[in-house]
């Protein structure tokens, strides 16, 4: 949080010559923040956590994790290890605990991935990813004016889904740069965790496979300033939008990329979440207790790395350099793991309370975390409620100058 907010004071500082604002970083604020998911409410009703199906199971030489949050997961899952889908999902996870008994961890891992299902065998080991990828190509970004907010006026594209990508542009978006979200519409998103992550952007959806739509994106392209994004490696490449075909329509833009594994090696095009990366990377087995893996207490792995893809691509508008960054959750998880040390602090109990706030949203009313960037003069919540998931129209707010 330090990194990005140092990142946003910089930018603003730059774009209209003055000193760079103060920076400082409320360790409450950023405690609350990294688990938004939780203290969201929506006309008062709390959010849904991991799914009955998802979770740490044993097997007969160790442990998987799996994920099952999204219905085609889930059913994938069940398809991969022969069981029938018999709707109840508390008895299903009987079922499950009792077929996965007999298996060993790394053959539910290939097979469930097979099936295009979520499950990793737990390790204890902590492969060496880089924390972020940069490669610049010399063109220059576009001369950013004088303005009040250090993103005002940053056209974004948002191909981002989940948590760790769309806090990235929740950032930007508090930030002042006008962020339009865009999805497949073939791909269903969780209103809840929209809500969450939806805040000061709009929503639109366009199938890239289609040439009406893709039309509309190519003209989104051709004004845009940043382009984020968070599928898999090699997902967009085959609809010709690799980051080196975006910056080629468009010279000077900045591509920030996210991926589960890393962007080499035989899991770079691997489905990821944030909890199978703490799994599969050393991290449940430093958190867990005698031979039952854990968890760290918030999903630190999509907070944390959404905070650091904001800050790559603030820093790229400050140098005005056309840029592609690259992150992973698997990078962020070999920082954590080698290179922060870790520390227990007397006296680390805190208040959320006054780091959430209400708002009325498409929604309903929100109770959610108030952002954790704070630099002197930097806003205190967004200015705008998230509107419903694909609901607006596939513009940015003002073309004129595109």
């Amino acid at each position: 949080m330090g990194a990005c907010s140092l990142a946003a004071a910089e930018l603003l500082a730059a774009r209209n010559g003055t000193a760079v604002p103060a920076v400082r970083v409320h360790e409450a604020a950023v405690a609350t923040a990294f688990v938004s998911e939780r203290h969201l409410r929506v006309d008062g009703r709390a959010t849904v956590g991991f799914a009955p199906l998802s979770g740490f199971w044993r097997t007969a030489d160790g442990w998987v994790r799996t994920h099952a949050n999204y219905p085609h997961h889930r059913a994938r899952l069940l398809r991969a290890l022969g069981l029938a889908d018999a709707g109840d999902d508390e008895r299903l996870a009987e079922v499950l605990a009792d077929r996965l008994s007999t298996c060993r961890a790394e053959w539910v891992q290939e097979a469930v991935y097979s099936a295009g299902g979520l499950a990793v065998a737990v390790s204890s080991d902590t492969p060496d990813h880089p924390l972020v990828e940069t490669f610049d190509f010399g063109d220059a970004a576009r001369a950013l004016p004088g303005a009040s907010l250090p993103a005002s006026g940053v056209r974004v594209l948002d191909l981002t889904r989940v948590i760790a990508g769309p806090i990235a542009t929740r950032t930007l978006a508090l930030l002042g740069a006008d962020v339009l979200r865009v999805d497949s519409p073939r791909l269903a998103e969780s209103d809840d965790a929209h809500a969450d992550t939806g805040q000061g952007k709009r929503s639109t959806l366009l199938d890239l496979a289609d040439r009406a739509d893709r039309g509309g994106f190519d003209e989104l392209l051709d004004a845009a300033d940043v382009v984020v994004t968070g599928y898999r490696p090699g997902s967009l490449d085959r609809l010709g939008l690799s980051a080196e075909a975006m910056r080629e329509r468009r010279p000077g833009l900045v591509v920030a990329q996210l991926c589960a594994w890393g962007w080499s090696g035989s899991w770079a095009r691997r489905r990821g979440f944030d909890s199978l990366v703490q799994a599969a990377n050393g991290i449940a087995a430093i958190e867990g207790t005698g031979d039952q893996p854990g968890v760290l207490p918030a999903q630190a792995l999509d907070h944390g790395t959404g905070y650091l893809l904001a800050a790559a691509v603030l820093r790229a508008l400050s140098e005005r350099r056309g840029r592609t960054v690259r992150f992973s959750l698997a990078g962020t998880a070999a920082w954590l793991v080698r290179e922060i040390r870790s520390a227990v602090l007397e006296g680390a109990e805190y208040s959320a309370e006054p780091w959430l706030a209400t708002a009325t949203s498409a929604y309903g009313e929100l109770r959610h975390a108030l952002p954790p960037m704070h630099y002197d003069g930097c806003p205190q919540t967004w200015s705008d409620a998230p509107t419903r998931w694909g609901t607006d129209r596939p513009r940015f707010r003002d073309w004129r100058n595109a």
